[in-house]
C-alpha cells in the first residue's frame, strides 16, 4: 500500500464540504485516537479515486486489520477506474466512447447506467452522463478561434441514444460519448463504503469525491448523533453554510463557477443538456443530501440544471433526499 502524504491544496469544483472528525467543526481528530472508554481507534487512509483527492476516516478495534481493509481498498478503486475512468484508454468507458459499443460489460457499469436512467427521468433529463461532446466543444472554443461544432456536438448528445443490455452497451447516434464524472465518484464512494460494512465496520466517513458517512466518531448513541459536517456549497460564499450530523447517509456538493471554459469565467462547466448551453438557473451551488453517495451525485450534478423548483421535484423521488442550496440573490434555504 503506498497512499499520498495528503489531499492536493486545491479545492476540486466539487469538493466543498469540510469533515470534522471531532465534536469542533473544523477539527479533525488524528488518526490514532481512543473513543473514551471504546478500544476502537480513528484509522485515516489517504490516497486518490477517479483522479481526485480521497480520504477515509474508520473506527476499527484491530489497527494490523484496519490497514489491511485500506490495501483491498485500494485494489477495489484501480479496478473501478479500470471501468469508469475517462482517461485511461483501456477502461470500458473510454472503449465504448471509442468504439460506440461495448461488448460483455461488468455488471458495475450495467448497473451505475441503471442509476443514471433513474436520475435522468427524475430531472427531466437535466442528469445526463452523454453531456461529452459539448464538454469537448466548449474546451475546444475555449482554446481555439471560431464557434463551430455546436450542432454536430447537441445531436450526439441524449441520455435516450444509449441503449444497455448485459450483452452489450451502444450508442444509437454517431460520435455519441459519455462521461460519469457527475456520479462515479458517488457510486464508487458507494462500493467502497458497502465493503467495509460487509467487513464489520460500522464508524466511517468515506470521500472519494463525495461522502458517505456512517455510525459516528463517538460513543454518542444520541438522536441525531452522526460525523459532524459543515456544508458549503460554494466557498466563494462562506456565510453560506450549516453544520449538520451525518449519519448512514452521504452529501454531495456543486458550484456554478467551481470550473469555467474560458478565463474570463463566463462560460462555467455546468451545462444543461437539453439546450447544449451553460445554465443560467436560480441556483448558484447546492450541496445534496441523500441516502448513498451515488444519488447524492447525481442530484447535485443536476441541482444548478434543475433550478429550485426542478429541484424540488426531483428530490421528492428519491427517500430522505433534501439539499442545501445557494440562491441567485445570495439567499440561501434547505430543500425537502
Amino acid at each position: 500500500m503506498n497512499p499520498s502524504t495528503g489531499i492536493p491544496g486545491k479545492v476540486g469544483r466539487r469538493r466543498f464540504l469540510r469533515i470534522c472528525a471531532a465534536g469542533a467543526a473544523g477539527l479533525a481528530l488524528p488518526a490514532g485516537a481512543a473513543f473514551g472508554d471504546n478500544k476502537a481507534q480513528l484509522h485515516r487512509w489517504r490516497g486518490t479515486a477517479l483522479g481526485a483527492g480521497a480520504e477515509i476516516n474508520l473506527s476499527h478495534e484491530d489497527a494490523g486489520e484496519a490497514q489491511r481493509l485500506f490495501g483491498r481498498i485500494e485494489a477495489e478503486i484501480r479496478r473501478l477506474e479500470a471501468i469508469f475512468s475517462l482517461y485511461r484508454p483501456e477502461s470500458e468507458l473510454a472503449r465504448l466512447n471509442s468504439q460506440g459499443r461495448l461488448e460483455a460489460p461488468s455488471l458495475e457499469l450495467v448497473e451505475l447506467l441503471g442509476l443514471c436512467a433513474r436520475v435522468h427521468a427524475a430531472t427531466e433529463g437535466a442528469f445526463d452522463p452523454t453531456v461529452q461532446p459539448l464538454w469537448v466543444h466548449y474546451a475546444r472554443q475555449a482554446t481555439e478561434d471560431g464557434d463551430t461544432g455546436f450542432e454536430a456536438a447537441r445531436r450526439s448528445t441524449g441520455f435516450r441514444h444509449v441503449s444497455v443490455d448485459p450483452g452489450e452497451i451502444r450508442y444509437l447516434r454517431p460520435g455519441m460519448a459519455m462521461t460519469f464524472n457527475g456520479i462515479a465518484q458517488g457510486y464508487v464512494t458507494d462500493r467502497i463504503t458497502s465493503f467495509l460494512a460487509a467487513n464489520g465496520c460500522r464508524d466511517m466517513v468515506v470521500d472519494l469525491g463525495e461522502i458517505a458517512a456512517h455510525g459516528t466518531p463517538g460513543e454518542d448513541l444520541s438522536p441525531g448523533a452522526g460525523w459532524p459536517v459543515t456544508l458549503r456549497p460554494d466557498p466563494g460564499h462562506p456565510d453560506a453554510e450549516v453544520q449538520i450530523r451525518l449519519n448512514d447517509a452521504a452529501v454531495a456538493s456543486s458550484a456554478r463557477l467551481g470550473t469555467t471554459f474560458d478565463q474570463a469565467g463566463r462560460r462555467w462547466h455546468i451545462l444543461d443538456p437539453r439546450t447544449g448551453l451553460p445554465v443560467n438557473a436560480d441556483l448558484i451551488a447546492a450541496s445534496v443530501i441523500a441516502e448513498t453517495a451515488a444519488c447524492a451525485d447525481g442530484l447535485s450534478t443536476a441541482a444548478l440544471v434543475c433550478g429550485e423548483d426542478g429541484l424540488t421535484a426531483a428530490l421528492a423521488r428519491f427517500a430522505n433526499a433534501r439539499a442545501f442550496v445557494l440562491r441567485e440573490d445570495n439567499s440561501y434555504k434547505w430543500l425537502v
